[in-house]
C-alpha cells in the first residue's frame, strides 16, 4: 500500500511539472527521516544499540535452545514412563522376579 501511495505522489508531482529525480530524492530523504525517527523512538539510536540487539538475539537463541532441550527431555521421560507402564500391564514385571 505504501508503495502505491508513493507512486501516486510521484505521478502527481511529475504531472505538476516537478523533476522526477527531485521527487525521488525527496521521497528517499523522507524515508530516511522516518526510519531515523522510528529507531530513535525505539531507543536504538545510540552507539551501544547494535551490541544490545546482538545480546538480545543471543539471549533469545539461548532461550529457544533451552526450551527445545526441555521438550526433548520431557518427551524422553514420557516415552520411558509409557514403556514402563506397558511392561507392567503386559506382565513383563514377572520376568524380573
Amino acid at each position: 500500500m505504501t508503495g502505491s501511495v508513493l507512486a501516486q505522489l510521484l505521478a502527481q508531482g511529475a504531472a505538476s511539472g516537478a523533476d522526477l529525480a527531485t521527487l525521488r530524492a525527496i521521497a528517499e530523504e523522507a524515508g530516511e527521516l522516518g526510519a531515523t525517527r522510528a529507531i530513535t523512538r525505539l531507543g536504538l539510536a545510540d552507539d551501544a544499540a547494535s551490541r544490545d540487539v546482538a545480546e538480545l538475539r543471543a539471549l533469545l537463541e539461548a532461550w529457544r535452545d533451552a526450551k527445545r532441550s526441555a521438550w526433548k527431555a520431557f518427551a524422553g521421560w514420557a516415552a520411558a514412563l509409557l514403556l514402563a507402564v506397558l511392561a507392567v500391564k503386559l506382565g513383563f514385571g514377572e520376568w524380573v522376579k
